[in-house]
Parts: C-alpha cells; sequence; structure tokens
C-alpha cells in the first residue's frame, strides 16, 4: 500500500477508551496502514487513556494482539509498520471525570514533540460531554497559531433529537465548529467516497439521477451477528438509534445530494445537510404505515445456535427494544419528489452485506407488443455495494441468443478488490487522515446530526407507547411486515447477493441475475424452417 498523497503534519492522537475494542480493531489497524503509506512519519505519537492499570507497554501489547499479521508480503509490511508505530505509543491511566487526570494530561502534552494535538473520544457515549468539558476547563482546546486541537467524536451522537441538540449546545459552548469532527465510519468507506464520483464524472448518471428516471431508491445494511455481549448497551439503544440516524441517512444522503459547487467541506456538507433536513416528517399516524420494527426469535443460523434476542445477557426480558427497523422515506425536493427512499437495517439476518440500489423505471411496453415478449423487461438497476465486498453492480437487459425477440437480465460487475489492493483497509485510514489534516468533508456537522434526529423521532415517538417488535427467525431477512411495507407499493425488497458469491458460479464481467428475476427462454411462436 503506497500513497501520493502527502504526510499529515506532526500530531499527537490521544485516544480516550485505548484499551477499547475499537481501538484494537479498527484504529490501530487503520495506523498500522497509514505509516505502511506514509501517510504519518515520525513525527507521529499516539497517547492512549483509559481507566485500566498499566503503562506504555501494557497497551502497546494490548493493541499488538490484534495486528493481523498472517505472513505474506502484505504481511510483512505491516509488520514493519507496526514496529515503527510501536514505539511512538505512550499511555496515561486514569479517570475520565477526574481533574487529575487532565493535570497529567497536559504536562504529556507540554513535552510532546508537536503542538498540535487531536483527541479521539472511542469511548461510552456517556463521557463525550464530560471529557470535552475537562479539556475545556483546562486550556487543552485553545489552539495557538500554527497549532491545532481537535476532537473527534464517535456515534451515536445523542439518542434523539432533544438529547442531540443538548450535546451540540454543550460541546459548541466550549469550542468552534471547526474543532468537532463527529465520525460516521460507514464515510471512510472507497465505495461510500465513490458515489459523488460516480455521479459528477459519469453524464450518463447525473443525467438520469432524478425522479424522472429513477423510481425508488433501497438502502440495506444486514448484518448476521446478534447483539451478543452488547446487551446492556443495545437494549437502551436498538436498531433504529444505532444504524438509522447516521449510517443509513449519511448514505441517502450521499446519493440524494445535489451537485455542489466544488468538492470544498463546507459546500458539500452544506449539500447533505440540505437533504437531511428535507426528508418528510411523519406524522404519529404516517410513522404507523410507514415504518417496521422487529425482534429475533430463538433459531439457528448457518448451523448455530442463536437465543432470542429477549433471551440475550442484560436484556429486559419484557424488552421492546428492536433488532430490525425498515422505514420508508421522501425527499421533499425538486428533484426527489415522489421518489420514495425505503430503509432497512437488522441483526442476524440471511447475509452481512450493505448495499445502495437504485431501481429505474420500467421501459415502456409499446415497441415489444408484438414481439415474443410477453411481459415487460426488468427495471435496470445500479446496486452500489458498500460492504464487505465493496463494488458497483448495473442491471440491464439483452436480447437473448437464439431467432426470437426475447430478453434476459445481465449484469455488468466492478469489485474494488479485482483492481485494488484494499483487503486490509478498515475505512479509518480516510477519516483519522482528515482529522489530522483539518478536512471535515466526511464527517457530520451539528446541523446534519439534528436533522437526522428530527426526521426519525416520530418513530421513536410512537415505538415508545406501542407494542413489542414484530418477530422474525435468525437467516431471514427481517418480519413479514418489512414485506409488505413495500408490498403496498407494488413493489419488493431487492434480494441481497454478494458479488464475490455471485462470481463463485459465474462469468466475471457479464453474470445472469437470479433465476427468479429473470425473463424465461420461450420458443418463437412462429417456428421458422429448421428450427424446433
Amino acid at each position: 500500500m503506497t500513497s501520493s498523497v502527502p504526510a499529515a503534519p506532526p500530531v499527537t492522537l490521544i485516544i480516550f477508551g485505548a484499551t477499547g475494542d475499537l481501538t484494537r480493531r479498527l484504529l490501530t489497524p487503520a495506523l498500522i496502514n497509514m505509516t505502511r503509506a506514509g501517510l504519518v512519519g515520525s513525527d507521529f505519537h499516539v497517547l492512549g487513556v483509559s481507566i485500566e492499570p498499566g503503562d506504555a507497554e501494557m497497551l502497546r501489547s494490548h493493541l499488538e494482539d490484534f495486528v493481523p499479521e498472517k505472513g505474506g508480503e502484505g504481511a510483512t509490511k505491516r509488520g514493519a509498520a507496526w514496529k515503527q508505530l510501536r514505539g511512538r505509543i505512550d499511555y496515561l491511566q486514569g479517570d475520565f471525570t477526574q481533574d487529575t487526570l487532565y493535570e497529567d494530561l497536559a504536562k504529556r502534552i507540554d513535552a510532546a514533540p508537536s503542538d498540535n494535538v487531536a483527541f479521539y473520544l472511542a469511548t461510552q457515549p456517556t463521557f463525550f460531554g464530560p471529557i470535552v468539558d475537562k479539556l475545556a476547563d483546562h486550556k487543552l482546546l485553545d489552539e495557538t497559531p500554527g497549532a491545532f486541537r481537535r476532537v473527534a467524536i464517535e456515534k451515536p451522537f445523542g439518542t434523539d433529537l432533544a438529547s442531540a441538540q443538548a450535546l451540540n449546545k454543550r460541546i459548541l459552548a466550549r469550542a468552534g465548529e471547526q474543532q468537532f469532527y463527529r465520525i460516521d465510519h460507514f464515510l471512510g468507506k472507497e465505495t461510500v467516497q465513490n458515489i459523488m464520483t460516480a455521479r459528477f464524472a459519469n453524464m450518463m448518471l447525473e443525467s438520469v439521477w432524478n425522479s424522472n428516471y429513477i423510481d425508488h431508491v433501497e438502502i440495506t445494511a444486514a448484518e448476521t451477528v446478534g447483539v451478543g455481549t452488547r446487551g446492556k448497551f443495545y437494549d437502551t439503544t436498538g436498531a433504529l438509534r444505532d444504524m438509522v440516524p447516521n449510517h443509513l441517512f449519511q448514505l441517502l444522503a450521499m446519493v440524494a445530494i445535489e451537485p455542489p459547487n466544488s468538492f470544498d467541506a463546507e459546500a458539500i456538507r452544506n449539500e447533505k445537510g440540505k437533504v437531511l433536513k428535507a426528508l418528510r416528517h411523519w406524522t404519529p399516524d404516517e410513522a404507523r404505515e410507514n415504518g417496521v420494527r422487529g425482534a429475533y426469535t430463538a433459531g439457528s443460523l448457518d448451523g448455530a445456535k442463536v437465543d432470542a434476542y429477549s433471551k440475550t445477557p442484560d436484556v429486559a426480558a419484557d424488552s421492546k427494544t428492536e433488532t430490525f427497523v425498515a422505514l420508508k422515506f421522501f425527499v421533499d425536493s425538486w428533484r426527489w419528489a415522489g421518489v420514495p427512499f425505503y430503509l432497512r437495517t437488522g441483526k442476524v439476518m440471511a447475509v452481512r452485506d450493505t448495499e445502495i440500489v437504485i431501481t429505474f423505471r420500467e421501459v415502456p411496453f409499446a415497441q415489444f407488443a408484438n414481439t415474443d415478449i410477453d411481459r415487460k423487461p426488468p427495471p435496470n438497476r445500479l446496486i452500489i455495494q458498500v460492504q464487505p465486498d465493496e463494488g458497483l453492480k448495473m442491471e440491464i437487459s439483452i436480447k437473448r441468443p437464439g431467432l426470437a425477440v426475447d430478453t434476459a437480465p445481465v449484469s455488468l460487475d466492478f469489485q474494488y478488490a479485482s483492481m485494488f489492493d484494499i483487503a486490509t483497509l478498515t475505512g479509518y485510514e480516510s477519516l483519522l487522515y482528515d482529522l489530522f489534516v483539518g478536512d471535515q468533508t466526511l464527517f457530520q456537522r451539528a446541523d446534519g446530526i439534528e436533522a437526522g434526529w428530527a426526521a426519525v423521532q416520530p418513530f421513536l415517538d410512537l415505538w415508545a407507547k406501542e407494542g413489542k417488535p414484530d418477530a422474525y427467525a435468525p437467516g431471514s431477512m427481517g418480519p413479514d411486515s418489512a414485506d409488505a411495507l413495500l408490498a403496498r407499493d407494488g413493489r419488493q425488497w431487492h434480494t441481497l447477493t454478494l458479488l464475490a458469491d455471485e462470481g463463485k458460479a459465474k462469468p466475471p464481467v457479464a453474470k445472469a441475475v437470479a433465476a427468479k428475476t429473470a425473463t424465461p427462454s420461450k420458443k418463437p411462436k412462429s417456428a421458422k424452417k429448421g428450427t424446433k
């Protein structure tokens, strides 16, 4: 992995919650990749902060357990990068709520090689506000000419509209908006960043990217894992809070954004904010019609036993928390008037896949009236696969070989991994680099955060008053009511099929779409001589 992008400026990255899973599983591999690519140099240092007793060697060993070194040239290079990074990792033990920690932190910062500091809050959300307050109280957010102080805040940013507004008010009272980087790790993924490039660098796409040609949009984030050991957190959060106002709305905004006047961070964030503010707010009755929630029951997935969500440790037996949601929204703008956006996300589903499906309007049937085709060809679809097999797929119709005028759906596929070395990327490389260089393009602004919560608030209010979520089996695609949500509009969900899985059994460039959506081959109505 090499990069033509200049290295980030000298900076000390201070990670609150450095012994947590996020730091080990995502941040450390990302920093290794950045070191290997030359995106950070010998003037980059990490200071981990956490409550666990220990020293720098404890933290280094803790992070080293998750360094993915399995042999091969790539692993060797990552191993060399880790050795370079390892010696520049230090540790400070302390309680996030105590002044003594910040007094010690100030001394460490004063002794650091660089005056540039980026604070990363990889902690429980309850600490976001208190940590910012303590940093400000001890003057650690004060910037000087030529030296920055920035704060990266993980999600979830609030639990509803009121709490998000309160948190924004609290942190913005202590430092400027330009110092805060609200992270949504989906925006670090190459496929998501490519949405705007695919649109605005290809006239054939942008010219049909509107309600005249697009019938509807689906955004799905399906997981095969359950809640696991996160029962205490998840039972107070649920699928909607965990995924929709951040991840799924960010994907929606990238799809629906108007062309910005430049790729400047504020120009892009202005346009994304307009999309989120244009989301239609449902009344309680409308929310009931346009939202579905579910919770998985006991069963099995890939041969493994799955306990019902209500039996998960630290989950209330009478829990009303959802592990699946399906929602319908409209973006009330000129470009998207009348185009429904269907969003769904859930746990222990049939396949792990995050994808965006753009379904175009059906072609008129008139020109096929006197041919062997007795129904319209399926609509064209553009499928943007965000994870795990990043890529793009365009479904089109062609003439089936033979003497009859008949159509066959095929797909034109592109997978990032087939052309670029992205296998080791976590998605945090772009986010961390942008944090260090001061580019806020991929980070959420206060108004965008609040607009997202405002759009889902009707569902939160409704479900707080109503009964339990609908049941669905592990390995399914959610409850039947999710299918009914689209069926009422005469539509159905796109069947999730990973690009890599398709490639195992079909040619890599043009592959027939699943048989259930294909137009069957038919004999000609009037057979010609020499044919059967």
